[in-house]
């Protein structure tokens, strides 16, 4: 990881030096508006909507619009002239009961790793965070602008995580009738929280929507189902811009389930001709993540085989 912000947290006459590493990624799926008759990219202009003539990138301002559609023209010198910080200091304001603090309020997460001169106050720190159960408010300058944060403790690592504004959080406009509410249903609602109770383990969990999408994009190349562009640079054989994406967000979730594979798939699919697509069947796992191994492909001679599924095995992580 790459620190993104170097300062220290200040708390009475205690400074801890620190770094600041961004502690969470998307793996979101991403696609590409392109013509479907030829698979040509979409591009946008930037058109004026009052004279209707494409504007170029350095004749573009910043403009607030009032309420009534007015537009007020904001240039360079009236920004710089807005009150901004470069403070390089976490400044803790108080530490407050950890279920004070509504989970909505939380934005963005960072991980600060203390410099070799502040292991010891950070250890100090962190370790008075648990025993009291309580989170640090602390404001600090990110980007030039004063933003309210928390310090909590997870794992070993102290976690700063940015907080909305209370004005930034919605009112729900809407009332909620549901009528008399009989003792015998609440027995029964309550009956079902009981029965699926149970710890929460994040590595229960599974976004299989990535690893769908992956195959079906494999498919499609090894069906030859492919729009070449001019703007192509890869041969046919290669995985385009959105699966090599795909494939390393499930590398990545592989790795951090503790599952290996992804070298035996990149190998399995160095076949010189067409190869047979196989249907994974997924078997539960009780307690730990299987491991997915890859399926054998072999190669046709002559015509383009034909896909026949194939069941996956699955074996216990270690």
């Amino acid at each position: 990881m790459r620190a993104i912000w170097k300062g220290a947290v200040s708390f009475g006459l205690v400074s801890v030096p620190v770094k600041l590493y961004s502690a969470t990624e998307s793996h979101d799926v991403s696609f590409r508006q392109v013509h479907a008759k030829d698979g040509g990219r979409i591009k946008y202009q930037r058109v004026c909507s009052v004279d209707g003539e494409e504007v170029a990138y350095a004749d573009i301002a910043k403009g607030y619009e009032t309420e009534d559609g007015e537009m007020v023209i904001l240039t360079d010198d009236d920004l710089a002239e807005l009150p901004s910080t470069s403070s390089r200091e976490i400044a803790v304001e108080k530490f407050v009961p950890s279920d004070q603090i509504d989970p909505m309020l939380f934005e963005k997460s960072y991980y600060l790793e203390p410099e070799k001169s502040g292991a010891k106050p950070y250890a100090l720190l962190r370790q008075a965070l648990k025993d009291a159960d309580r989170m640090a408010v602390v404001t600090v300058a990110l980007r030039q602008r004063t933003t309210v944060a928390v310090l909590r403790v997870r794992d070993d690592v102290i976690v700063l995580q940015t907080m909305m504004w209370p004005d930034e959080i919605r009112t729900p406009d809407f009332s909620i009738e549901a009528g008399d509410v009989k003792d015998t249903e609440v027995s029964m609602a309550n009956m079902l929280v009981e029965t699926l109770a149970g710890d929460f383990d994040p590595a229960e969990f599974e976004d299989d929507y990535a690893e769908a999408v992956e195959s079906l994009v494999k498919t499609k190349i090894e069906g030859g189902e492919v729009k070449r562009t001019a703007a192509s640079t890869k041969s046919s054989g290669e995985v385009v811009d959105l699966l090599a994406a795909l494939q390393r967000s499930v590398d990545a979730a592989k790795s951090a389930r503790g599952e290996t594979g992804a070298a035996d798939d990149d190998e399995a699919s160095t076949t010189k001709a067409p190869a047979k697509k196989t249907a994974a069947k997924k078997t539960a796992a009780k307690k730990a993540p299987a491991k997915k191994t890859a399926a054998r492909k072999t190669a046709a001679q002559k015509t383009p085989a034909k896909k026949t599924p194939a069941k996956k095995t699955t074996k216990k992580a270690s």
